[in-house]
């Protein structure tokens, strides 16, 4: 096979899955983070499966490194999911700094070296370059509406967004980034709005938890989220002027999600509860010009996402595969 992925972050969320889906492909992957136990590949593949994964340990700030995975592998697509989220950016902005921009400028300068090599290159923006929803009349960001981050996450993904212009401009450094919005799914553990997933994985294992927050939000499943970004690394070659976009999805309200956890394990209704503030976000997005360039992608419906987490989560909990007890006390 021609192709040969490398996914930076795939110790995360969305990496994970997307690594998975790479495997069931028969695709070869490698995978560049820090060292550390991959516990959310361990949750979601098996033995077999994560054996014919090759992982590189490495910093992504560091550029000959970097380099060195990309050039020794013969790597032709990147899928840059390395990243520092709300909660750990705040707690220590100059580390956060390093590694969303820093570390994202390591990656495109590295493919504008080896342009000759590299057919793909898809990157994680995030919806948190948006501003607060009272800029959005109609509660819909669209995908170019006015960004205005009210985070410093969220100003290093602007920044992002605005160096893959600049390579395409000016170095013909091809690439799509998506902005995702709420991410769920076994394997969502943390950052800062990671509590719904927290409270499926509660109700799998028949204790009480409160989501952090209300009202309506874009939610993705992590598994229909990185067939988003494996699609956009494949057609990032033939995109001019460093797209950007939303990624579509389920927009639920909170007290929705709720209702899909009762469903999926009816002895919990009343046990799993949530803050009715809600997110200072607009509350839908459109994800029609993503499915305009990579064709029409497939979300789950929530109520059968939500029942399909809880079963993963159920399953990984009693094979000891999570830490339950540090899951829900973050």
């Amino acid at each position: 096979m021609s192709e040969r992925f490398l996914v930076t972050g795939a110790m995360g969320c969305i990496g994970a899955w997307t690594v998975k889906r790479l495997v069931a492909e028969g695709v070869p992957v490698w995978t560049y983070d820090l060292p550390g136990e991959p516990h959310r590949l361990r949750l979601i593949m098996d033995d077999d499966a994560l054996a014919r994964v090759t992982m590189i340990a490495g910093d992504i700030t560091d550029d000959k490194a970097f380099g060195k995975a990309i050039a020794d592998n013969a790597i032709t697509h990147v899928i840059h999911l390395a990243a520092l989220q709300v909660p750990f950016v705040k707690a220590n902005p100059l580390l956060g700094v390093r590694v969303n921009v820093v570390g994202a400028a390591v990656v495109m300068e590295t493919l504008r070296q080896r342009k000759d090599q590299i057919k793909g290159f898809a990157y994680a923006s995030s919806a948190g370059v948006y501003g607060p929803q009272s800029m959005y009349p109609g509660g819909l960001l669209k995908h170019d509406s006015p960004l205005y981050p009210t985070h410093l996450y969220g100003v290093h993904k602007q920044a992002d967004e605005g160096m893959a212009r600049i390579y395409d401009q000016d170095y013909d450094v091809r690439s799509i980034g998506l902005r995702p919005y709420v991410v769920y799914g076994p394997g969502r553990d943390q950052g800062m709005t990671s509590t719904p997933t927290k409270a499926m994985l509660a109700a799998a294992v028949g204790r009480p938890y409160r989501i952090s927050y209300g009202g309506t939000v874009v939610f993705h499943h992590a598994n229909d989220a990185a067939d988003a970004f494996v699609r956009a690394a494949r057609a990032s070659g033939s995109a001019k002027g460093a797209p950007v976009y939303n990624l579509g999805g389920s927009t639920e309200s909170i007290a929705s999600v709720v209702r899909f956890i009762d469903m999926a394990v009816p002895e919990m209704t009343g046990k799993i509860t949530f803050n009715s503030q809600p997110l200072d976000a607009a509350p839908d997005a459109d994800g029609k010009p993503l499915d305009d360039a990579l064709g029409k992608v497939h979300w789950i419906p929530m109520a059968e996402g939500v029942k399909q987490t809880i079963g993963m989560l159920r399953a990984g909990a009693a094979a000891g595969k999570l830490d339950v007890d540090r899951i829900l006390a973050g």
